[in-house]
């Protein structure tokens, strides 16, 4: 069973950079697609953004496009988002995802088969 651990969060000002990490274990992410979902306080868990297992397509939210970017080393086993020009509402709980099924791009939450425990993001204005 994979299991995914983020890691990369932090408190910045508004405006900063963060770059987040999962590192996945107990399996290859070679043949899946990746997600980067956040959460608010009493929110909903919001899609971010997406990558295939190849890395040759990418899809963001509108709220983060221009600004984030998703890649991933499947060598290392690790997706990355790098978050720049940071705003106080991107403050939430950043969790990644693993796919393993058709389908492209799926934004919902519901349609994503193991999860991380989520890194804390917290930007200050």
């Amino acid at each position: 069973q994979v299991q995914l651990v983020e890691s990369g969060g932090g408190l910045v000002q508004a405006g900063g950079s963060l770059r987040l990490s999962c590192a996945a274990s107990g399996g290859t992410l070679r043949s899946y697609a990746m997600a980067w979902f956040r959460q608010a306080p009493g929110k909903d868990r919001d899609f971010a953004a997406a990558i295939t297992w190849s890395g040759g397509s990418t899809y963001y939210a509108d709220s983060v496009k221009g600004r984030f970017t998703i890649s991933r080393d499947n060598a290392k086993n690790t997706v990355y988002l790098q978050m720049n020009s940071l705003k106080p509402e991107d403050t939430a709980v950043y969790y990644c995802a693993v796919r393993w099924t058709t389908g492209w791009p799926v934004l919902h939450p519901n349609d994503y088969d193991y999860w991380g425990q989520g890194t804390q993001v917290t930007v200050s204005s």
